[in-house]
């Protein structure tokens, strides 16, 4: 008698997440303890590899972007992962540097953050800087220095929005590792950007990768969200994203919603 096909198989070929394991006796197979571990390593890495500060910036500059790099006040990886609110604001050096050499107001201002995943910032956060720029040029935004920040949380890009008098702020940071996707990278949009911001008061674009959500379709989202944004006059809880109305979003290069 044949063995019957697992009904377990096709879902498990539709989906990263850990379902249909096996087993050996009461326990898993070798192979996935292993795999488990594997991917355990990748977040701790994901988490710990420092910045690669000037290669970011690089990235960045190649795309012929302005770029300007700061920290936060979390003088090193240990003292940012155990002090949450020192990443959120910026180092005095960092202040003073800014207040000195970016002049100006401007619409729009991006902050790539390494966040909690500089895996994430390496991978992806030059391709999506690149993503953006078509929608940036045809809205006619005044873009400030796009601005390279080590150990750094998401409500830097705050302080950093109201240093620069910007009338948005998007900030791109490395996203928590998950055991499925430590190169997560992640988009917060902040209207009127002061130090005190709450979470509520910005929107989010999640699981920016190959795996997830494309580049091109992020940007799309992203740039929807900074149009609605100035056109209202919020963001955050009260601004819901419609991006997608009136279908499933299907995007690819070509698209007609794509600024060309």
């Amino acid at each position: 008698m044949s063995t019957p096909p697992d009904p377990w198989a096709n879902l498990a070929r539709l989906t990263p997440a850990r379902i249909a394991l096996g087993r050996t006796g009461a326990s898993l197979p070798t192979r996935e303890v292993l795999a488990f571990a594997h991917a355990h390593a990748l977040a701790r890495d994901a988490v710990k590899t420092p910045l690669e500060l000037e290669q970011t910036l690089e990235a960045i500059e190649a795309l012929g972007l302005a770029a300007f790099p700061v920290e936060s006040a979390a003088p090193d990886r240990a003292t940012y992962l155990r002090r949450p609110d020192l990443g959120r604001r910026l180092s005095e050096v960092s202040r003073g540097r800014l207040a000195g050499t970016v002049k100006g107001a401007c619409d729009l201002a991006i902050v790539v953050a390494d966040g909690l995943s500089s895996t994430a910032v390496h991978a992806h956060a030059a391709e999506l800087v690149a993503a953006l720029q078509p929608a940036i040029r045809k809205a006619g935004w005044r873009l400030a220095p796009v601005l390279v920040a080590r150990q750094a949380r998401v409500a830097l890009g705050d302080e950093v929005g109201e240093a620069l008098g910007a009338r948005l702020v998007v900030v791109l940071v490395g996203e928590r590792p998950g055991l499925s996707s430590p190169d997560s990278l992640g988009a917060y949009i902040t209207l009127a950007p002061r130090v005190g911001r709450t979470d509520a008061e910005r929107n989010c674009v999640s699981n920016i990768r190959p795996g997830g959500l494309s580049y091109v379709a992020a940007a799309f989202k992203i740039a929807w969200l900074a149009r609605e944004a100035l056109r209202l006059g919020l963001t955050g809880v009260a601004l819901k994203d419609e991006s997608d109305a009136g279908g499933r979003l299907q995007i690819g290069p070509g698209d007609p919603r794509l600024p060309q």
